[in-house]
């Protein structure tokens, strides 16, 4: 690829700013002087790159007003002024840092915070000093090389070795369309703005067929070693140090379980609320529950067991997976027309809860937190941590101590051990989805798109239109329009019906479904960074359903909100960088349909209220 000259790439890209961003051409500056940038020089103790002198003199920096020329994420170029407050102000920082006079030239690149030979160019996402592009103003081979500068990581080198480049680079991209450091320069209303281009995988792997492909492990008869289970937090070793000598073993820890209590409802039903799997379903051991929530053909999903205690109680136990009993939206839909009462122990907290038809009561709740003991100190005075043992071995008494109390209380009568062995109903759970929170705030900007402004200037029927449009065009970005079940959605959405999305109901089953694939190609890439055989998935799958998941929500979201919070979803999730045109065209289309098209005066375009539609 030709690079052009500094010169002549302040050409190009003036010539397209003129034609399609007036706003931010006129926000370019004069040059600078050449007597200003020699005392910039003499101030600073450096001689800038040449490129850095050309484009000074071209244009000493911009304007640092709304639609200004923006290197995206790097941020508007500096004037002389920016460059050299930023400069001094960056090396204030570096008078902290470690010395650096003893390094030589590469190690100084390397591992300074802030040379003395580099200068700041731009003005980054916050337009100031905190990170932007520097040059490297050292005489040698690296004189004017590129690097990126940010606060919180420090400096890593670009691969332009000069100003040039990155002008030659951006003028490129405006002329054809194409991206400029991964992103897309765009222009709308007159201005120069980014946005992503993405793209997904449109037949991503699925960790569900995976896991049911793989058959669930089973426990061995007594005389054979189990298999060792996977915890949650990965693999570790034990190792205690205690008082009796070193090594000494511990005894195995109390298992203390997630537990739900359901009044009035028999065990089979608490599992449906749960969101059970059927094909799932089958009577298990804790020890099978649990070896069987940490195998491939679980695919990451919670497994619970169920069964009935005190007079007129069932309870459910959580074995393995993502925890649910503490989600609020799970509570709700298991305390609906009954009462619930839930145990659970983190770490040093043990909590009780009681709801009464999806109404907390906190009268009746507890809360204990226990001080930690996995240390012990040596008869030398040298302080040893325990590892493997309960860390809060009073969070353990607690959790005895409040289930003795629901007994006396609630006639709940269970305890842990005593179900170990049992075969109790259990199913692993499609977990439900979470609750869609009201929207607080007014809808702004998306994407450096006035969305506030086209909602107040566009009739309620004509942009619910053009956003259900602008929702299919998102379905069909992710895949997820293949799904009969949310074709079937956004058909009746278009034509203004009703859409169906009870509780397990066939599309919120489906969008269960994809959230549960979601965390099982996670789930299955966490494991690989452990184990020497690569993941039966890839990061772009991941990316593909993640993708799903969000459109999916997208849809509930516009089904279950008002519709300005729904359109800001929406079209900050949308994968095409030319929504924007898009949505100029669905609002005009549906212009073109209105029964008052053609009689009167038209209505401005809602876009760019200027243009008539």
């Amino acid at each position: 690829m030709i690079t052009s000259t500094v010169e002549q790439s302040w050409d190009r890209i003036e010539s397209w700013l003129a034609r399609h961003a007036p706003v931010t051409h006129g926000l370019l500056r004069p040059p600078a002087l050449p007597a200003d940038i020699e005392a910039a020089e003499l101030r600073l103790g450096v001689a800038f790159p040449p490129d850095l002198r050309e484009s000074l003199l071209r244009h000493d920096g911009v304007e640092l007003q709304d639609g200004t020329l923006r290197l995206d994420y790097y941020g508007p170029p500096s004037g002389v002024g920016e460059i050299v407050r930023s400069t001094e102000f960056l090396r204030h920082v570096e008078e902290d840092a470690e010395e650096e006079s003893e390094l030589d030239e590469e190690e100084r690149d390397q591992y300074a915070y802030w040379p003395r030979e580099r200068v700041l160019i731009t003005l980054g996402i916050g337009w100031q000093s905190s990170d932007g592009l520097f040059l490297v103003t050292r005489p040698g081979p690296h004189h004017g090389r590129v690097g990126r500068y940010f606060d919180e990581t420090g400096s890593t080198f670009t691969p332009w070795t000069g100003l040039r480049h990155v002008l030659s680079d951006l003028a490129t991209a405006l002329e054809n369309g194409l991206p400029f450091d991964g992103r897309m320069p765009l222009a709308h209303e007159g201005r120069l703005i980014w946005d992503d281009n993405r793209t997904v995988a449109a037949d991503p792997t699925s960790a569900l067929k995976i896991a049911a492909a793989s058959p669930e492990p089973q426990v061995p008869p007594a005389d054979e070693p189990a298999p060792v289970v996977p915890q949650s937090d990965g693999a570790y070793a034990v190792i205690s140090f205690g008082f009796g000598g070193f090594l000494e073993p511990e005894p195995a820890p109390i298992v203390q379980p997630d537990v739900v209590f359901v009044a009035d409802i028999d065990p089979g039903e608490l599992l449906d609320r749960l969101g059970s799997v059927p094909a799932t379903a089958g009577p298990r051991t804790r020890e099978q529950a649990r070896l069987s929530a940490g195998a491939p053909w679980a695919a990451h999903r919670p497994l619970v067991r169920a069964g009935s205690c005190g007079d007129g109680w069932s309870y459910a136990t959580q074995e393995g997976g993502d925890a649910q009993f503490s989600r609020p939206e799970v509570m709700r839909r298991l305390s609906r027309g009954t009462r619930v009462v839930r145990l659970v122990k983190d770490g040093p907290e043990v909590r009780v809860t009681v709801m009464e038809d999806g109404i907390e009561q906190p009268e009746a709740g507890h809360r204990v937190e226990s001080p930690r003991e996995d240390y012990v100190t040596g008869p030398d005075g040298e302080q040893w941590e325990r590892i493997g043992v309960d860390p809060w071995p009073g969070s353990t008494a607690a959790y005895a101590r409040l289930l003795a109390d629901l007994t006396a209380e609630y006639g709940i009568d269970w305890d842990p051990a005593d179900d170990a062995a049992a075969a109790l109903a259990s199913a692993l759970l499609l977990p439900l989805l979470e609750e869609v929170p009201e929207a607080r705030h007014p809808v702004t900007d998306v994407r450096d798109f006035d969305l506030g402004a086209l909602v107040e200037r566009t009739p309620p029927e004509r942009l619910r239109s053009a956003m259900t449009a602008q929702l299919a065009r998102l379905a069909s970005e992710t895949g997820i329009d293949g799904y009969p079940e949310i074709a079937r959605a956004l058909e009746q959405a278009g034509r203004g019906e009703p859409v169906d999305l009870t509780t397990d109901g066939a599309l919120d089953l489906r969008m269960r479904t994809i959230r549960a694939e979601t965390r099982a190609v996670r789930g299955l890439l966490d494991a690989a960074r452990h184990q020497q055989a690569p993941a039966p998935v890839t990061s772009a799958d991941l990316a593909a359903w993640h993708g799903r998941d969000t459109a999916a929500g997208a849809l509930r979201r516009f089904l279950l909100l008002p519709l300005p919070a729904a359109a800001e979803t929406v079209l900050s999730l949308r994968m095409s960088v030319h929504w924007r045109d898009e949505l100029a065209v669905d609002l005009a289309d549906q212009y073109q349909r209105s029964p008052r098209a053609g009689a009167g005066q038209p209505d401005a375009d809602p876009v760019n209220p200027d243009r008539l539609p």
